[in-house]
């Protein structure tokens, strides 16, 4: 995701194309025709042949009126993209320059602004101490273009100058007001009044001397912060005022103004200061709005000043009365402080630091309500990020549908997509009941009241709960679900949320920013923090001009066992469940076996609210898993093969020798047989070359014909290889496990969302869907066949024997002769004889073996030393591949003249290797 484009960053035009070089004249393309013609004509003697001379100037004049045109419309594409560019550069220059605008006139607003939004006042806000503004004009911007250019010059000058913001000087240079003296008066008010909105009383005090409204303002009885003077240029300017405001009609200004502001009508004036003039609009207030100002300042001052009230007892709070989702909190000096989720939310934002309350305050609240209302009509999803014990208390309640702490990737992901599922079941419920809202379903749908303790926390380790719990907030009030989100600071919540929580609890807060976001003033940040002022609060509803006080009474553990066992002596159904548990880390075969399915696993499927059983498709060609190792694959294959009858499983084993026995034989495997093939990879792997394609070859024919031949194959893999990844591909159903890392993930073809760094042994997607896959808790070898260890070659016809000249082989010859076998050296002239062996190294039997077989009188036989399986075909004139034989093991092979079977042997003299 790219980052927002920040007005620091400059807005870069390319620079113009260079003009396309003039062509010149095509000479050689005029020229070669005539020389050609010439030689014609002079070849072939007829002057027509000089007629082609004529062709060279009209293909040159041609090629030249081509590329003037083409030229042309080169310069006019060029030009019209040059002219797209220079557009959008000023297209943001003006959406920059507006952005920034508004930034200005948020940091130093005039008294305009203030008054229609109530909430900035007294904010502070970095750099309003220090600028008051004088009006309104053009200023430098920040905006920066680059680019070299005539165009881009112009329009650097355009966005270094910024329209219609707000213009202002040090709140220490002294201000002077040259014009009308009603007029001069007008904006000398403004600017008393603005600096009044900006700075609470202590920071800046006014002299209460000249008009009545001054001496209103709570800024008159400070006794500390910046002097403010007002007054004409004839007074005396008092000696300790650092920010003197004077007018005057005409004349020059008093020494102490470094800013002078000249009016030249109601909405024209001009501003000298630092050595330079600026056109400005100044502000100007009337004593009306100036007695509007001074009700607004002593109001808020007013409310900072208030007291907390004392905490009521738990037991008092039913005393609220009744109606929505009405309770009692706790209470002020008027007695009982109650809030309404339905009337005065639908949601609810609480903020305050560690230490001051909040986690009492949330279990307060869901006590009370649930201490009120059934379960049939209220129930609670608690969500607790630190991973605290605030909730442990309330799990007994049946009310409480689920409590959620620390959520990682994996389940943050699965909170997403359980309450996007919650939300479509509730509008499915409206829908099939033709309601609009759920107060019209009296008892059918149970209000949910979703809880967050942490929520910054929360959304800041997954931002995408932001979106989720947006859509919860703008679409909740029909839905029946509400939000109570708590954090320690404001800064987590976003507009979308706030926008839709009119009901604000703040509790102690260390900023006057925290305050001012939440309950619209800073009353927050100036609450007591000792211990005996835990649990107060300013609530503020969407009703209330400004904040109430109260203090938060505090749920004793011991009320809600009474509460929880009232709610279920009233026999009230089990709530439904909008958060389903965890998949469980073990999934027993024997708890999910269904006769005639292939059962795999236990999916999770929160976007549907369940959990269901996943079964490999009948007329499916087969199932590949993937994943690493220890990831759980040969569990899952031989859970499969624990399903089917003994006939029905074609395992192709880890051995070579057995495996190529069984993939050799997968085109008589009969209808309904599953080839099972556990670490298909490293099965392949184990053969050389040659017999690794043909291998992967029969597998590939397998997998390409299972669906018509009515047969099925399910293999692991871990790594996919080119050969691997040619067989799989025809099967389309794909298990992903655990892997090492995201880019292993994706290679294997699962989405790269769904890794999983800390996996659980077992659990992987099929089809996309987490899956906790089936294991059959034993290791019973379902996947292994018996070797079938070759016999021991004894020669009883005529026999030749191709071998190198080694130990081993004169080891053989040594055990044949020692069973009465005759050994003879095979060269030109030698005659295959019955009872009789005839041994060459390969070199010599090339091309031989079948002019001696055919002269001999009887069956010969043919035993070739695994190890000449390079020129094993040479020998024998055989396209085909013997079966695999692996070396090292006193392999060879077995050729009879009377037989097309090639069988695997042992040589003798050497020790059996076990198997």
């Amino acid at each position: 995701m790219r980052p927002p484009t920040t007005l620091d960053d400059p807005i870069r035009v390319p620079p113009a194309p260079n003009e396309p070089p003039r062509p010149g004249f095509p000479l050689w393309a005029a020229l070669v025709p005539a020389l050609g013609a010439v030689v014609l004509w002079q070849v072939t003697g007829s002057a027509t042949m000089l007629w082609f001379a004529a062709l060279g100037p009209l293909v040159a004049l041609a090629t030249m009126l081509d590329t003037a045109r083409t030229r042309r419309r080169e310069r006019r594409r060029a030009s019209e993209e040059r002219a797209a560019v220079l557009e959008a550069a000023r297209a943001e220059t003006a959406r920059r320059h507006a952005r920034e605008r508004e930034e200005r006139w948020r940091s130093t607003p005039d008294v305009s602004r203030y008054l229609a939004d109530p909430d900035d006042i007294w904010r502070s806000v970095p750099g309003r101490r220090d600028a008051v503004v004088v009006g309104i004009g053009p200023v430098r911007s920040d905006v920066r273009v680059d680019g070299d250019d005539e165009a881009t010059r112009a329009l650097r000058l355009e966005a270094a100058a910024l329209d219609d913001a707000p213009v202002t000087v040090p709140p220490t240079a002294g201000i002077a007001i040259v014009g009308p003296e009603a007029a001069a008066r007008s904006v000398a008010r403004a600017l008393v009044a603005q600096l009044c909105l900006a700075r609470a009383p202590g920071d800046v005090r006014v002299d209460p001397s000249g008009e009545p409204w001054l001496r209103r303002l709570p800024h008159a009885r400070a006794r500390t912060g910046l002097r403010v003077w007002a007054g004409a240029a004839g007074a005396s300017v008092p000696s300790d005022a650092e920010l003197p405001i004077v007018w005057t009609a005409s004349g020059a200004p008093p020494p102490r103004c470094e800013a002078v502001l000249r009016l030249h009508g109601p909405d024209a004036a001009a501003l000298d200061y630092g050595g330079g003039s600026v056109a400005v609009r100044p502000d100007a207030l009337g004593l009306d709005r100036a007695e509007i100002v001074a009700d607004v300042l002593a109001a808020r001052a007013r409310a900072v000043d208030g007291e907390a009230a004392a905490p009521a007892v738990f037991a008092d709070l039913a005393a609220a009365p009744d109606g929505g989702l009405r309770v009692a909190l706790g209470s002020d000096a008027a007695g009982l402080v109650d809030v309404d989720l339905v009337d005065d939310g639908p949601h609810a934002v609480v903020v305050g630091v560690t230490g001051s309350g909040k986690s009492e305050l949330l279990v307060t609240w869901i006590a009370a309500l649930a201490q009120r209302l059934s379960p049939d009509r209220v129930v609670f999803l608690l969500v607790d990020f630190k991973g605290g014990r605030s909730f442990d208390t309330l799990t007994t309640l049946p009310h409480v549908a689920g409590v959620v702490t620390d959520l990682d990737e994996a389940a943050a992901l699965r909170a997403i997509e359980s309450l996007a599922a919650e939300v479509r079941h509730r509008e499915r419920t409206l829908a099939r009941h033709g309601a609009r809202d759920v107060a019209d379903l009296d008892g059918v749908l149970p209000r949910l009241i979703i809880v967050v303790d942490e929520y910054a926390a929360l959304t800041a380790a997954h931002p995408r709960l932001h979106e989720t719990f947006a859509d919860i907030a703008a679409r909740g009030r029909a839905l029946g679900m509400h939000l109570i989100l708590a954090t320690q600071r404001a800064a987590g919540f976003r507009e979308a949320i706030l926008a839709n929580a009119p009901l604000r609890i703040a509790l102690r807060v260390t900023d006057d920013t925290e305050s001012r976001a939440v309950i619209g003033c800073i009353d927050a940040a100036a609450l007591p923090g000792g211990a005996a002022d835990r649990g107060t609060a300013l609530l503020r509803g969407a009703a209330d001009t400004e904040p109430r006080m109260l203090r938060v009474a505090r749920c004793p553990s011991e009320a809600i066992p009474v509460i929880a066992r009232r709610a279920r002596d009233a026999g009230h159904a089990p709530v439904r469940r909008p958060w389903l548990p965890p998949l469980p880390a073990r999934v027993p075969l024997d708890d999910l076996r269904t006769v005639g399915r292939i059962v795999l696993g236990l999916a999770d499927e929160p976007e549907e609210q369940r959990q269901s059983i996943v079964t490999v498709d009948e007329d499916a060609p087969g199932l590949v898993v993937v994943g690493r190792a220890g990831a759980g694959r040969s569990t899952i294959l031989r859970a499969v093969a624990a399903q089917l009858p003994p006939e029905r499983v074609w395992p192709i084993p880890a051995d070579p020798e057995a495996a190529w026995d069984v993939i050799s034989a997968l085109g008589r495997a009969p209808r309904g047989a599953v080839v099972v093939a556990d670490d298909l990879d490293l099965v392949l792997g184990r053969f050389p070359p040659e017999y690794a394609t043909a291998a992967a070859e029969a597998l590939e024919r397998t997998a390409r014909e299972a669906l018509g031949r009515g047969i099925q194959l399910v293999c692991s893999v871990q790594r996919v290889t080119a050969a691997v990844g040619r067989i799989i591909d025809h099967i389309p159903d794909r298990v992903v496990l655990a892997t090492a890392s995201r880019a292993d993930h994706v290679a294997l073809g699962g989405e790269a969302a769904h890794f999983d760094a800390r996996p659980v042994p077992g659990r992987g997607r099929w089809r996309g869907t987490l899956v906790q896959f089936v294991e059959t808790g034993r290791d019973d070898g379902a996947l292994e066949v018996a070797a079938d260890h070759p016999v021991t070659v004894w020669p009883r016809h005529a026999t030749g024997f191709v071998a190198p000249a080694n130990d081993r082989t004169t080891a053989t010859l040594a055990a044949w002769r020692a069973r009465g076998i005759a050994v003879v050296p095979f060269g030109p002239g030698v005659r295959l004889a019955p009872g009789q062996v005839a041994w060459a190294p390969p070199e010599t039997w090339v091309a031989r073996w079948r002019s001696a077989a055919s002269t001999a009188e009887q069956r010969c036989q043919l035993v070739v030393d695994a190890s000449c399986v390079g020129e094993v075909r040479l020998v024998t004139g055989e396209r085909e591949l013997p079966p695999y034989a692996t070396p090292g093991r006193s392999r060879a092979w077995l050729f009879d003249t009377s037989s097309e079977r090639v069988r695997r042997v042992v040589l003798p003299g050497a020790p059996k290797p076990s198997s």
